[in-house]
Order: structure tokens, then sequence, then C-alpha cells
């Protein structure tokens, strides 16, 4: 089954079909004020009406201008939200697999994003956020709650200073920040999904993390039903980790705020080995900024990391698994595994990683416990280019990719010791 992926002509089809639903929110709660897209559709004349609830399309003429005040005397919005009822999920993934969500919304607007999550925890509606869908393992039965799918825009880079819109395309974005010769983010080109969800994961590679220029991001608080603004030490970052991934069901990404270099036009100081090598320096180095970017995406794409509608190595959420980060102990007792098993002379790649802590290579472990590149006889597979993408060869359904997932983990864990954890978020299914 070919499923269009994210953002396809065919993806684009389910959403032109949907009906309109309208909410009211508070005006306070939407970051910035009033913006030109709900200026333009109350200049348009829209017609609703509004019942403290939700509101749906009547055709009477257009009511006074917004924001409008309710019984209470509080400035609220009229927003409007695509929707889709029993609405495929696999074209809003890299995947492309998963079954319907029972409703789907679209929102391209903060308010919008605000009304639904308002409307689904009001009703006491499951909900699932989905940006880029490049981080997302949904099961085969779908979601049986609202699929808020967020599809904002904006990018304003004053100076050094940038703020992305949560629906903003990251690897996009990158590429305007490189053209404008600032460093921060260009070893990071490359990498799917949207802005919004860079901070959940704190995303890195070849050498930098999000964490690195990130000076707040917005969202709205599901606990204190208000929009709220976090430092960079408010989100806690971690390796692969934020406040927002240990919170999940509180916090909703709206708007992230970067603070970028100007270094004349290169990068920041090269930091990953396998980067320096491509570039022909040495770590510490500065390159032209646009020069990293373009060798990143380069090396992203012999492994299967860049997007490719026709490269069946690239339907996948990329690294499927964390690197260990193992205690001092679990990896006295891991190298006695490896030394036992390949050799005394085999020496596991090891990074120190804080607070007497090393982190290894799940590639490393992968292709070691003898799952090498384009494993798998079924319709789900290792990627013929890196041993750390589980991919969907064309016909595969989550339950394949997921048999796959627990192979592998079962086989690294009898091997080494070692258990793998995934990075997708998983929703009705576990490893």
């Amino acid at each position: 089954m070919d499923h269009p992926g994210p953002g396809s002509r065919k993806a684009a089809a389910y959403m032109e079909e949907s009906a309109c639903t309208f909410w009211t929110v508070p005006a306070a709660e939407v970051p910035g004020g009033w913006g030109e897209a709900e200026r333009r559709r109350a200049e348009q004349g829209t017609a609703y009406r509004t019942d403290g609830s939700a509101a749906r399309r009547t055709g009477l003429p257009r009511r006074g201008p917004w924001p409008r005040r309710d019984a209470r005397g509080t400035d609220r919005t009229l927003v409007h939200v695509q929707e889709l009822h029993d609405a495929p999920l696999a074209p809003l993934t890299t995947f492309r697999l998963g079954g319907p969500a029972a409703r789907l919304v679209t929102a391209t607007t903060d308010a919008e994003v605000i009304a639904a999550v308002r409307a689904a925890d009001d009703s006491g509606t499951p909900l699932l956020v989905i940006g880029g869908g490049s981080n997302l393992v949904i099961g085969d039965k779908g979601f049986d709650g609202t699929a808020l799918r967020i599809a904002t825009t904006g990018f304003t880079l004053d100076g050094t200073a940038l703020e992305l819109a949560a629906g903003e395309n990251w690897s996009d974005a990158v590429a305007r920040t490189v053209e404008a010769g600032l460093a921060g983010i260009e070893c990071l080109a490359g990498i799917p999904g949207s802005a919004g969800a860079t901070p959940i994961q704190n995303v890195g590679a070849y050498g930098q993390e999000v964490c690195d220029t990130i000076t707040e991001v917005v969202a709205y608080d599901r606990t204190r039903r208000e929009t709220v603004t976090l430092t960079a030490a408010e989100c806690d970052f971690r390796y692969r980790n934020s406040t927002f991934k240990d919170q999940p069901e509180r916090y909703v990404v709206l708007r992230v705020r970067f603070a970028l270099e100007d270094a004349g036009g290169l990068s920041a100081p090269v930091k990953y080995p396998e980067t320096a090598r491509a570039l022909g320096v040495v770590a510490g180095d500065r390159v032209p900024a646009a020069t990293a970017r373009e060798t990143v995406l380069r090396l992203r794409a012999t492994k299967g990391m860049v997007l490719d509608p026709a490269d069946h190595d690239t339907w996948s959420a990329g690294s499927f698994f964390h690197n260990p980060i193992l205690s001092d102990e679990a990896y006295a007792a891991f190298l006695a595994r490896v030394q036992d098993r390949l050799g005394p002379e085999t020496a596991p790649p090891a990074y120190p990683a804080g607070d007497g802590r090393t982190k290894t290579s799940a590639a490393w472990l992968i292709d070691k416990a003898g799952f090498t590149k384009g494993y798998g006889a079924g319709p789900a597979r290792i990627s013929t280019k890196h041993t750390l993408a589980l991919t969907n060869r064309g016909e595969a359904t989550t339950e394949d990719l997921l048999a796959l997932a627990r192979e592998v983990v079962a086989g690294v864990h009898a091997a080494f010791g070692v258990t793998l954890v995934n990075e997708p978020v998983t929703v009705g299914v576990s490893i």
C-alpha cells in the first residue's frame, strides 16, 4: 500500500474535504495577540454562531469585529479548524503506518491550536498532537480520539534572534538561517519534522543539539490552562529529553526561540569527528556555514536519513533507538560481554556522558549482535544504509515494524546485556 507522505499532494487531498468547526478562545492566551490569519478571517466575513463551546458554520452575515467579548467581559476570538472523521493518519507520518483517527483537526494558527486542545480537554477526549510525523509510531487500530495536526507557520529573524512557529518545517528553517549567514543549527540540517518537536526530543546530530541555542519555548500548559513561556533552564534539556518529554500530557509547544551566532558566515566550531573528517578539518575549526550544512546533508543521505519518497530506506523515523548511556558498573559489565563475544582487543564506541556515565553506539550494538544493514525478510526491515533505522518497505503494518523492533531489542540484550530504548513515540502500541 503506497501511502502518501507528509506534505504530499495526496495527503493534502485528505484535508480538502474537511468540515469547519469553530471554537472560542480567550485573546490573552494567543501568543503575540491577534495574528494576520485571524484578522483576514474576520475581514472575509466568515459566518458563524457561538454558544460558548463549539460553533458551526451557519451562513449568517458577519457579526462584528474580532476580538469579541463574552458575557464576563473577556476578550475572545472565534477560530475555525479543519476537521475530518475516521481520518487516515499514515500519510501524516514518515513511516506511512498506522490506522485512522476518530477525528483529525488541522490547526494553522496558535489560537486554533489552543482552541482545539481546550475543546479536547473540556470534553475529556484523548488528544494526539502531530507535527511532522517523523518521530511517531501509530498502532494499526489507529487513535480513538482527536488527532491535532499542527500546521502553524512563522519564521521571524531579528538579528541573531530566531522565532519559529511549531508547525514550521525544521530543515527549511535551518536552510534559511544558513542563507542569512548565521551559525548554531547548521549541523541539524536535513532532520525531518517540525520546529515544535525539536525541544521535546532535544534534537541533536553531528555535534549540535537544539539546547545549545534555544532560549525560550512558548507552550500551552494544559494543567494551568494558559500559555506559558519556559526558559531554557526550565526546559531541563538532557540527551534526547526535556521537561516536555517528561510531561507529554501537559505542554503543547507553540513557538520556539533561538539565539544564533553571527560568525561572519562561518559555522559554529565543528565538534563531531565524522563531520570534521568529511570537511577535512579538525575539531574546533570553523568552516562556511553553508559548507557545513551541505556536508551534513550528504552524510545523512548516505545513511537514508534525508526524506525521499522514492527511497524506502527513508520510510522510517530516522534513528529508532537511543544510544545507551551506562553507569560505570553497567559499562564494565557490558565491556566484559563485548570482549567475551568479539575478542579481548575489541573496544566498543565510548563517549563520556557525565556523572560517571558512558554513552555507547546503538548502531554498533545492533550490527555486532547480527542485525546488519538490510536485515529482515518481511515488509519491515533494517535500512540498507544504516543499522539504526527500521523501515517500511512499502507494504508493512505497524505490527510488522514492532515485531522487527522487538527482535532487535531481544537480540542486543542477549548478546551484550544492554536494553535498547526506542526513540519514536508510540501510540496505542509498545515495543
